[in-house]
Protein backbone atom coordinates (compact mmCIF):
# COMPACT_ATOMS: atom_id res chain seq x y z
CA UNK A 1 0.00 0.00 0.00
CA UNK A 2 2.84 2.54 0.74
CA UNK A 3 5.03 1.26 -2.41
CA UNK A 4 1.45 2.53 -4.46
CA UNK A 5 1.62 5.69 -2.43
CA UNK A 6 4.94 6.22 -2.99
CA UNK A 7 4.87 5.85 -6.46
CA UNK A 8 1.50 7.90 -6.99
CA UNK A 9 3.19 11.34 -4.77
CA UNK A 10 6.26 10.49 -7.03
CA UNK A 11 6.41 10.59 -10.78
CA UNK A 12 8.16 7.55 -12.08
CA UNK A 13 11.07 7.69 -14.61
CA UNK A 14 12.48 4.97 -17.42
CA UNK A 15 15.64 6.50 -19.06
CA UNK A 16 17.28 5.26 -22.12
CA UNK A 17 21.25 6.24 -20.85
CA UNK A 18 22.52 5.93 -24.74
CA UNK A 19 26.33 6.85 -25.46
CA UNK A 20 25.04 9.72 -27.93
CA UNK A 21 21.74 10.45 -27.03
CA UNK A 22 19.51 9.93 -23.49
CA UNK A 23 15.77 9.48 -23.30
CA UNK A 24 13.62 9.90 -20.43
CA UNK A 25 9.92 8.49 -20.18
CA UNK A 26 7.63 9.75 -16.97
CA UNK A 27 4.42 7.22 -16.45
CA UNK A 28 1.36 8.08 -17.56
CA UNK A 29 2.79 11.54 -19.66
CA UNK A 30 5.24 9.55 -22.35
CA UNK A 31 8.25 10.86 -23.61
CA UNK A 32 9.37 13.81 -21.98
CA UNK A 33 12.87 14.73 -22.81
CA UNK A 34 15.67 14.27 -25.57
CA UNK A 35 18.77 15.66 -25.20
CA UNK A 36 22.59 14.66 -25.93
CA UNK A 37 24.50 12.47 -23.06
CA UNK A 38 27.28 15.58 -23.16
CA UNK A 39 28.33 17.54 -20.15
CA UNK A 40 30.45 20.29 -19.85
CA UNK A 41 32.94 20.86 -17.42
CA UNK A 42 35.47 23.36 -15.87
CA UNK A 43 38.59 21.33 -15.49
CA UNK A 44 40.36 24.08 -13.71
CA UNK A 45 37.44 24.15 -10.67
CA UNK A 46 35.60 20.69 -11.50
CA UNK A 47 32.48 22.39 -11.83
CA UNK A 48 29.64 20.92 -14.59
CA UNK A 49 29.02 24.31 -16.84
CA UNK A 50 26.27 22.30 -18.69
CA UNK A 51 24.53 19.08 -19.86
CA UNK A 52 22.20 18.13 -23.18
CA UNK A 53 21.97 20.10 -25.66
CA UNK A 54 23.62 23.30 -23.99
CA UNK A 55 26.63 21.05 -23.32
CA UNK A 56 26.20 19.95 -27.59
CA UNK A 57 26.37 23.37 -28.61
CA UNK A 58 30.22 23.67 -26.76
CA UNK A 59 31.61 20.74 -28.16
CA UNK A 60 35.34 22.02 -30.31
CA UNK A 61 34.09 25.79 -29.48
CA UNK A 62 35.31 25.80 -25.80
CA UNK A 63 38.77 26.90 -24.15
CA UNK A 64 41.00 24.50 -23.17
CA UNK A 65 39.56 24.39 -19.66
CA UNK A 66 36.48 23.39 -20.50
CA UNK A 67 35.40 20.11 -21.74
CA UNK A 68 32.62 18.92 -22.92
CA UNK A 69 32.84 15.01 -22.55
CA UNK A 70 30.23 12.10 -22.60
CA UNK A 71 30.78 10.10 -19.39
CA UNK A 72 29.38 6.84 -20.95
CA UNK A 73 31.41 4.61 -23.53
CA UNK A 74 29.62 2.22 -25.64
CA UNK A 75 26.62 2.67 -22.98
CA UNK A 76 28.58 1.89 -20.23
CA UNK A 77 29.67 4.70 -17.28
CA UNK A 78 33.29 5.67 -17.56
CA UNK A 79 32.86 8.90 -15.44
CA UNK A 80 30.57 8.13 -12.41
CA UNK A 81 30.52 11.63 -10.95
CA UNK A 82 29.61 12.97 -14.17
CA UNK A 83 26.84 10.68 -14.50
CA UNK A 84 25.60 11.32 -11.50
CA UNK A 85 25.05 14.51 -12.38
CA UNK A 86 23.63 13.88 -16.08
CA UNK A 87 20.77 11.95 -14.00
CA UNK A 88 20.12 14.16 -11.17
CA UNK A 89 19.67 16.68 -14.47
CA UNK A 90 17.32 14.56 -16.32
CA UNK A 91 15.31 13.23 -13.19
CA UNK A 92 14.81 16.70 -11.95
CA UNK A 93 13.86 18.39 -15.56
CA UNK A 94 11.38 14.87 -16.31
CA UNK A 95 8.95 15.91 -12.87
CA UNK A 96 6.61 18.14 -12.80
CA UNK A 97 5.90 17.49 -9.11
CA UNK A 98 8.25 19.46 -6.81
CA UNK A 99 5.93 19.47 -3.60
CA UNK A 100 7.99 19.56 -0.39
CA UNK A 101 9.22 16.34 1.24
CA UNK A 102 8.00 14.27 -2.29
CA UNK A 103 9.58 10.64 -2.62
CA UNK A 104 12.14 10.28 -5.17
CA UNK A 105 10.74 8.46 -8.31
CA UNK A 106 11.04 4.52 -8.92
CA UNK A 107 13.35 4.77 -12.19
CA UNK A 108 13.79 1.73 -15.31
CA UNK A 109 17.19 2.39 -16.96
CA UNK A 110 18.24 0.44 -20.06
CA UNK A 111 21.55 -0.95 -20.24
CA UNK A 112 23.69 -2.79 -22.89
CA UNK A 113 23.44 -6.68 -23.34
CA UNK A 114 26.29 -8.31 -21.73
CA UNK A 115 27.87 -5.50 -19.17
CA UNK A 116 29.10 -7.06 -15.61
CA UNK A 117 27.72 -7.12 -12.28
CA UNK A 118 30.46 -3.77 -11.56
CA UNK A 119 29.03 -2.03 -14.48
CA UNK A 120 25.45 -2.43 -13.47
CA UNK A 121 25.94 -1.57 -10.16
CA UNK A 122 27.92 2.13 -11.15
CA UNK A 123 24.30 2.35 -12.46
CA UNK A 124 22.07 1.92 -9.76
CA UNK A 125 24.23 3.85 -7.33
CA UNK A 126 24.67 6.72 -9.86
CA UNK A 127 20.57 6.50 -10.32
CA UNK A 128 20.21 6.61 -6.08
CA UNK A 129 22.70 9.21 -5.71
CA UNK A 130 20.66 11.64 -8.31
CA UNK A 131 17.36 11.01 -6.38
CA UNK A 132 15.73 7.66 -7.16
CA UNK A 133 14.32 5.88 -4.60
CA UNK A 134 14.13 2.83 -6.17
CA UNK A 135 16.29 1.18 -9.29
CA UNK A 136 15.45 -1.18 -11.58
CA UNK A 137 17.80 -2.42 -14.96
CA UNK A 138 16.58 -3.36 -18.16
CA UNK A 139 18.65 -4.79 -21.27
CA UNK A 140 18.03 -2.60 -24.11
CA UNK A 141 17.34 -5.30 -27.07
CA UNK A 142 14.89 -6.68 -24.42
CA UNK A 143 12.81 -3.12 -23.82
CA UNK A 144 13.78 -2.27 -27.74
CA UNK A 145 11.74 -5.19 -28.49
CA UNK A 146 9.15 -4.60 -25.93
CA UNK A 147 9.07 -0.54 -27.60
CA UNK A 148 9.04 -2.41 -31.55
CA UNK A 149 5.13 -4.27 -29.70
CA UNK A 150 6.79 -7.52 -30.38
CA UNK A 151 5.38 -10.26 -28.46
CA UNK A 152 8.66 -11.11 -26.52
CA UNK A 153 6.84 -13.18 -23.79
CA UNK A 154 5.41 -15.58 -26.23
CA UNK A 155 7.04 -18.73 -26.88
CA UNK A 156 8.07 -17.61 -30.27
CA UNK A 157 11.40 -16.12 -32.02
CA UNK A 158 12.25 -12.42 -32.07
CA UNK A 159 15.10 -11.10 -33.68
CA UNK A 160 16.04 -7.43 -33.08
CA UNK A 161 19.08 -4.97 -33.87
CA UNK A 162 19.47 -2.00 -31.94
CA UNK A 163 22.23 -0.11 -33.62
CA UNK A 164 22.47 2.78 -31.20
CA UNK A 165 25.59 6.00 -30.92
CA UNK A 166 28.20 3.03 -28.98
CA UNK A 167 27.03 -0.25 -29.45
CA UNK A 168 24.97 -2.48 -31.64
CA UNK A 169 23.13 -4.84 -29.91
CA UNK A 170 21.54 -8.23 -31.30
CA UNK A 171 19.06 -10.20 -29.67
CA UNK A 172 16.76 -13.27 -30.19
CA UNK A 173 14.31 -12.97 -27.67
CA UNK A 174 11.46 -15.80 -26.89
CA UNK A 175 9.28 -16.29 -23.82
CA UNK A 176 10.20 -13.34 -22.24
CA UNK A 177 14.30 -13.85 -22.33
CA UNK A 178 17.24 -13.32 -24.21
CA UNK A 179 17.88 -16.66 -25.71
CA UNK A 180 20.79 -15.53 -27.91
CA UNK A 181 22.63 -11.92 -28.25
CA UNK A 182 25.60 -10.13 -29.08
CA UNK A 183 27.13 -6.86 -28.61
CA UNK A 184 29.24 -4.95 -31.11
CA UNK A 185 31.04 -1.89 -30.46
CA UNK A 186 30.37 -0.50 -33.72
CA UNK A 187 27.78 1.61 -34.50
CA UNK A 188 26.62 5.29 -34.50
CA UNK A 189 29.95 7.03 -33.49
CA UNK A 190 32.33 4.41 -35.10
CA UNK A 191 30.30 5.59 -38.40
CA UNK A 192 31.20 9.12 -37.53
CA UNK A 193 35.09 8.40 -37.18
CA UNK A 194 34.83 6.02 -40.42
CA UNK A 195 34.01 9.41 -42.33
CA UNK A 196 36.43 11.81 -40.16
CA UNK A 197 39.00 9.33 -41.45
CA UNK A 198 37.85 8.78 -45.33
CA UNK A 199 38.20 12.60 -45.02
CA UNK A 200 41.77 12.65 -43.82
CA UNK A 201 42.95 9.97 -46.02
CA UNK A 202 41.39 10.50 -49.65
CA UNK A 203 41.21 14.83 -49.34
CA UNK A 204 43.67 15.68 -46.53
CA UNK A 205 40.99 17.63 -44.97
CA UNK A 206 40.13 17.44 -40.87
CA UNK A 207 36.61 17.89 -40.01
CA UNK A 208 34.73 17.71 -36.83
CA UNK A 209 32.35 15.00 -35.73
CA UNK A 210 29.02 17.20 -35.95
CA UNK A 211 30.21 17.73 -40.02
CA UNK A 212 30.92 14.18 -40.46
CA UNK A 213 27.61 12.89 -38.65
CA UNK A 214 25.57 15.81 -41.22
CA UNK A 215 27.49 14.32 -44.00
CA UNK A 216 26.19 10.37 -42.58
CA UNK A 217 22.69 11.54 -41.91
CA UNK A 218 22.30 14.04 -45.60
CA UNK A 219 23.60 11.16 -48.11
CA UNK A 220 25.07 8.16 -45.55
CA UNK A 221 23.93 4.83 -47.49
CA UNK A 222 25.11 1.17 -46.98
CA UNK A 223 23.18 0.52 -50.63
CA UNK A 224 23.56 1.96 -53.70
CA UNK A 225 20.71 4.70 -53.51
CA UNK A 226 18.27 5.53 -56.57
CA UNK A 227 19.31 9.44 -56.93
CA UNK A 228 23.06 10.51 -56.77
CA UNK A 229 23.52 12.72 -53.67
CA UNK A 230 26.11 15.00 -52.76
CA UNK A 231 27.01 17.23 -50.22
CA UNK A 232 29.28 20.09 -49.14
CA UNK A 233 32.05 18.77 -46.09
CA UNK A 234 33.90 21.61 -44.54
CA UNK A 235 37.37 21.79 -42.62
CA UNK A 236 41.06 22.17 -42.46
CA UNK A 237 43.35 21.30 -45.28
CA UNK A 238 45.58 19.63 -43.48
CA UNK A 239 48.34 20.02 -45.52
CA UNK A 240 47.55 23.79 -46.15
CA UNK A 241 46.57 24.73 -42.86
CA UNK A 242 43.75 26.92 -44.49
CA UNK A 243 39.92 26.45 -44.22
CA UNK A 244 38.51 24.27 -47.21
CA UNK A 245 35.24 22.86 -48.51
CA UNK A 246 34.88 19.97 -50.58
CA UNK A 247 32.03 18.09 -52.08
CA UNK A 248 31.70 14.37 -51.27
CA UNK A 249 28.86 12.15 -53.25
CA UNK A 250 27.30 9.25 -51.42
CA UNK A 251 29.34 6.76 -52.90
CA UNK A 252 32.02 8.11 -51.39
CA UNK A 253 30.25 8.12 -48.02
CA UNK A 254 29.45 4.90 -48.87
CA UNK A 255 33.06 3.36 -49.36
CA UNK A 256 33.78 5.24 -45.72
CA UNK A 257 31.22 3.34 -43.73
CA UNK A 258 31.85 -0.04 -46.04
CA UNK A 259 33.90 -1.77 -43.61
CA UNK A 260 31.90 -0.94 -40.18
CA UNK A 261 28.72 -1.83 -42.10
CA UNK A 262 30.29 -5.40 -42.86
CA UNK A 263 31.15 -5.83 -39.46
CA UNK A 264 27.46 -5.46 -38.26
CA UNK A 265 26.38 -7.70 -41.25
CA UNK A 266 29.11 -10.46 -40.12
CA UNK A 267 27.84 -10.22 -36.63
CA UNK A 268 24.05 -10.22 -37.69
CA UNK A 269 24.21 -13.65 -39.86
CA UNK A 270 26.50 -15.31 -37.16
CA UNK A 271 23.87 -14.83 -34.88
CA UNK A 272 21.29 -16.26 -37.15
CA UNK A 273 23.94 -19.38 -37.67
CA UNK A 274 23.90 -19.69 -33.64
CA UNK A 275 19.85 -19.36 -33.72
CA UNK A 276 18.20 -22.71 -32.98
CA UNK A 277 16.10 -24.15 -35.72
CA UNK A 278 12.39 -23.74 -34.61
CA UNK A 279 12.87 -20.17 -33.29
CA UNK A 280 14.76 -19.52 -37.12
CA UNK A 281 11.70 -20.92 -38.30
CA UNK A 282 9.95 -18.14 -36.62
CA UNK A 283 11.96 -15.45 -37.63
CA UNK A 284 11.69 -16.39 -41.39
CA UNK A 285 8.11 -15.48 -40.86
CA UNK A 286 8.31 -12.09 -38.70
CA UNK A 287 11.36 -11.09 -40.17
CA UNK A 288 14.42 -8.74 -38.66
CA UNK A 289 13.67 -5.82 -36.69
CA UNK A 290 15.74 -2.75 -36.94
CA UNK A 291 15.63 -0.22 -34.03
CA UNK A 292 18.28 2.79 -32.84
CA UNK A 293 19.59 5.82 -34.16
CA UNK A 294 21.67 3.80 -36.95
CA UNK A 295 19.18 1.71 -38.77
CA UNK A 296 18.35 4.84 -40.03
CA UNK A 297 20.85 4.93 -42.35
CA UNK A 298 19.92 4.59 -45.80
CA UNK A 299 19.65 0.86 -47.48
CA UNK A 300 20.88 -0.75 -44.39
CA UNK A 301 17.47 -2.95 -44.58
CA UNK A 302 17.69 -3.73 -48.22
CA UNK A 303 21.26 -4.90 -47.55
CA UNK A 304 20.36 -7.11 -44.69
CA UNK A 305 17.80 -8.72 -46.22
CA UNK A 306 20.07 -9.33 -49.63
CA UNK A 307 22.45 -10.80 -47.46
CA UNK A 308 20.68 -12.68 -44.93
CA UNK A 309 17.55 -13.91 -46.99
CA UNK A 310 15.40 -12.89 -44.51
CA UNK A 311 12.83 -9.66 -43.98
CA UNK A 312 14.00 -7.19 -42.34
CA UNK A 313 11.74 -3.96 -41.18
CA UNK A 314 12.96 -0.83 -39.52
CA UNK A 315 10.36 0.22 -37.24
CA UNK A 316 8.55 3.27 -36.44
CA UNK A 317 10.96 6.07 -34.92
CA UNK A 318 13.60 3.44 -34.11
CA UNK A 319 15.42 6.14 -31.72
CA UNK A 320 12.76 6.18 -29.08
CA UNK A 321 12.17 2.46 -29.20
CA UNK A 322 14.75 1.40 -25.98
CA UNK A 323 12.81 4.38 -24.05
CA UNK A 324 9.55 2.92 -25.45
CA UNK A 325 9.92 0.03 -24.26
CA UNK A 326 11.22 0.94 -20.51
CA UNK A 327 8.45 3.45 -20.54
CA UNK A 328 5.86 0.39 -21.29
CA UNK A 329 7.34 -1.95 -18.57
CA UNK A 330 7.28 0.97 -16.15
CA UNK A 331 2.81 1.38 -16.96
CA UNK A 332 2.58 -2.38 -16.69
CA UNK A 333 5.09 -3.25 -14.24
CA UNK A 334 3.63 -6.29 -12.54
CA UNK A 335 2.96 -7.83 -15.90
CA UNK A 336 6.22 -7.35 -17.17
CA UNK A 337 8.68 -7.50 -13.92
CA UNK A 338 10.51 -10.29 -15.72
CA UNK A 339 12.14 -8.70 -17.71
CA UNK A 340 14.20 -7.05 -15.85
CA UNK A 341 17.08 -7.80 -14.57
CA UNK A 342 17.86 -9.58 -11.95
CA UNK A 343 21.46 -9.04 -9.95
CA UNK A 344 22.78 -10.67 -7.12
CA UNK A 345 21.88 -7.41 -5.48
CA UNK A 346 19.10 -6.10 -7.11
CA UNK A 347 15.71 -7.96 -7.43
CA UNK A 348 12.37 -6.90 -9.60
CA UNK A 349 9.79 -5.72 -7.61
CA UNK A 350 7.19 -8.28 -6.20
Amino acid sequence: MLSKLLSYISEDIAIDLGTANSLVYVRGRGIVLTEPSVVAVNKKTGQVLAIGNEAKRMVGRTPAYIVATRPLVSGVISDFEVTEQMLRYFIEKAQKRKFFLTPGPRVIIGIPWGVTEVEKRAVVDAAKNAGAREVFLVEEPMAAAIGARLPVQNPGGNFIVDIGGGTTEIAIISLGGIVLAKSLRVAGDKLNEDIIQFAQSEYKLLIGERTAEKAKIEIGSAYPLKEKKQFPIRGRNLITGLPEEVLVSDEDIRKALEKSVKQIVVEIKTAIEETPPELLADIMVSGIQLVGGGSLLKGLDILLKKETKIPVKTIEDPMTAVVRGAGMILESIDQLKEVLVETEYLEPPK
